[in-house]
């Protein structure tokens, strides 16, 4: 009875540890791995990247367990004696060269028809250009009259200098918040036209499935559509090692309904028609001639 009271207590042990292990694997697993994202071609690049990847996880099993299989059937001290005469197989070849073919043909069909989505920037609503610099964001919405600066936010900029005795993890976002994030409608195509003015740069926002280089002197094109149910803030970061502050250039992207946009791009616009305005001085306002 006392044995089998251990063992009981042992197998308990054991299955509790397996579900931890389990569910710990689970979510390490969803840290490393691609996340569907809140676009539609980010959810078709995820499950394109999954399928290629359980393709892979077969063919591993598959060609390990023979390899397995083989060593353990077949060695030295269960008397296996190797041998040397070589027998051509037609069939064998044909199988082996076939099979391949086949897989990759079956792998190469989404693979294209997903790259063919990516570069479609047809039928967009929204262009904005991007560009950027030594450490930052430039965007310029081209139908709109609008244009700004995007940087590391004051908090983490001032936490991430030496000597400033601020701890990062009082700081919200660390690393990853700006100044002035990019806006933009949900449920909108828009269209980047991505540049660089010094260095080559990365546009990258992993919930948009979106990362392109910003190369001085030539013009990449993007695209995403965020889902109409998802507004809110995502990051990214620029994704092409470009100098000493490479770390410190995050994205932010503010993703608002269709009616906060428009209330936004029309307040913003208003705002730098302002401050672009030339200031009257005494002189002009003597010389302007008085109304009838």
């Amino acid at each position: 009875m006392m044995i089998r009271a251990r063992l009981s207590t042992l197998a308990l042990l054991a299955t509790a540890a397996c579900v931890s292990l389990a569910a710990h694997a689970k979510s390490g697993w969803a840290e490393l791995n691609m996340t569907p994202g809140v676009t539609e071609m980010s959810r078709n690049i995820y499950g394109l990247h999954m399928l290629i990847f359980w393709v892979c996880v077969i063919i591993a099993v598959v060609v390990f367990g023979v390899m397995i299989y083989s060593l353990v059937k077949f060695r030295k001290s269960k008397g296996a004696i190797p041998d040397v005469t070589l027998l051509h197989n037609t069939k064998v070849e044909i199988i082996w060269t076939a099979v391949p073919v086949i897989i990759l043909v079956a792998m190469a069909v989404p693979a294209a028809r997903t790259l063919v989505a990516i570069e479609d920037t047809s039928k967009t609503e929204l262009t904005i250009k991007v560009t950027g610099f030594q450490w930052g964001w430039q965007y310029d919405y081209l139908d709109d009259g609008v244009a700004f600066y995007s940087h590391l936010d004051h908090a983490s900029n001032a936490a991430r200098q030496l000597g400033s005795n601020i701890d990062p993890n009082t700081v919200d976002n660390y690393l990853l918040n700006v100044d002035y994030p990019l806006v933009v409608p949900v449920g909108t195509k828009v269209r980047l036209l991505i540049t660089g003015a010094d260095v080559i740069h990365a546009w990258w926002v992993p919930a948009f499935g979106v990362k392109k280089d910003a190369i001085p002197g030539f013009v990449n094109e993007a695209w995403f559509k965020v889902d109409v149910d998802k507004p809110g803030l995502y990051r990214g970061q620029c994704a092409e090692l470009c100098g000493r502050d490479h770390g410190f250039m995050p994205i932010v992207v503010d993703v608002r309904s269709k009616e906060g946009y428009a209330a936004w791009l029309k307040a913003t616009a208003a705002q730098e028609n302002q401050a672009s305005a030339p200031t009257p001085t005494p002189g002009d306002a003597a010389a302007a001639p008085s109304a009838p």
